[in-house]
């Protein structure tokens, strides 16, 4: 009888099939949808933008993680040396101090995530919440001179540090969350002008999707005739910006919100916090021709400057029929709301 062959070794190791089983784990769900809506409806105004980043150019949170982190590590030092239990008792008090606003900027980011990023931060804030009780507990009995109990508590809690540790880790880096969604356009885009299509496929005020070099791009053409052109894919967590609300020069994300300046990407607000790739555009014998900007703030001049008198004026003719069949439309223009013709013209244009 022969030998039962081993079973093939598949790659993953326990904890990584630990954590994938825990990404697609719906029984908090619930308590996730709850915590999450809690979160997004505290008024905070402008200040969950700074929460997110969006003036730093990427999260905060890992920034801030670093305090209580590195003050717990060099605790736990400390606490290995005679005579430093009281230099290590001050650590563990300025790492239970840094730690609320390291969870607030957490806690802003984790409300705007993906499902199965969410599962996973929620067990990764319950793993610090956890560091955080136990290095209470540390330092209440290191200021009742109970040492050896602090020294255990704190090491207990440097444990559960290293567990959320390694869960952001993954939240980070295996689910990219908090990554720049938008960073691999520059690599994927060619140089010099892509043409994507005539000018009649682009109406005045709606969003169109089209694609360069297989990468999607976002094309509006506005009332007062500019062209503006983004890549699609939100930076945040890659939402369709085509899909989304184009308002006051803006397009704002139909995921999480994020908005974004059509002149040239910048993220007016959160939870996005790296600016979208902008497109320089130009019309050519009628068709239009879009070219990555490869520099942040790089306004490629005057579209006026790119393009001849007759592609220009075709421009401002068909700004200009839009405007008036949003007049017709709305009883103001010739005809008034009863003209069949002008009817049609504010229907054709998707209104």
């Amino acid at each position: 009888m022969s030998a039962t062959s081993p079973r093939p070794r598949t790659g993953q190791n326990r904890t990584l099939r630990l954590l994938d089983r825990l990404e697609r784990e719906p029984r908090a769900d619930a308590v996730i949808d709850t915590i999450a809506a809690r979160v997004r409806s505290l008024p905070l105004g402008r200040g969950r933008d700074v929460l997110h980043g969006t003036w730093l150019g990427h999260p905060v949170h890992p920034l801030l993680v670093q305090v209580p982190v590195g003050s717990w590590l060099s605790a736990a030092v400390l606490d290995l040396l005679p005579g430093r239990s009281r230099e290590a008792g001050v650590l563990v008090g300025v790492g239970l101090a840094a730690a609320t606003p390291a969870a607030l900027t957490g806690a802003a980011d984790w409300a705007e995530l993906h499902r199965e990023q969410q599962r996973v931060g929620l067990v990764h804030a319950m793993a610090n919440a956890t560091a955080v009780g136990l290095y209470a507990a540390s330092l209440a009995c290191r200021l009742k001179g109970r040492t050896a109990a602090g020294r255990a508590f704190g090491f207990l809690g440097m444990t559960a540090v290293g567990v959320g540790g390694m869960l952001g880790g993954h939240l980070a880096y295996r689910q990219a969350a908090g990554a720049n969604h938008a960073e691999e356009v520059p690599h994927l885009v060619g140089e010099g002008w892509h043409r994507i299509g005539g000018a009649a496929d682009f109406p005045v005020g709606q969003a169109v999707r089209r694609s360069v070099d297989d990468v999607p791009i976002l094309v509006v053409h506005q009332p007062d005739g500019e062209i503006h052109a983004l890549a699609d894919r939100c930076s945040h967590l890659a939402g369709p910006l085509s899909e989304g609300t184009i308002a006051d020069g803006c397009v704002a994300c139909p995921w999480h919100g994020s908005v974004f300046r059509l002149s040239d990407g910048y993220n007016v607000r959160g939870p996005a916090t790296a600016p979208q790739p902008a497109f320089d555009t130009r019309m050519v014998d009628g068709h239009l021709e879009v070219r990555l900007r490869r520099h942040a703030g790089e306004d490629g001049g005057d579209p006026a400057d790119r393009q001849d008198p007759g592609d220009r004026k075709v421009l401002e003719d068909q700004a200009g029929q839009a405007d008036q069949a949003g007049r017709v439309g709305d009883g103001t223009g010739p005809g008034g709301p009863s003209s069949g013709t002008g009817t049609e013209a504010a229907h054709g244009h998707g209104d």
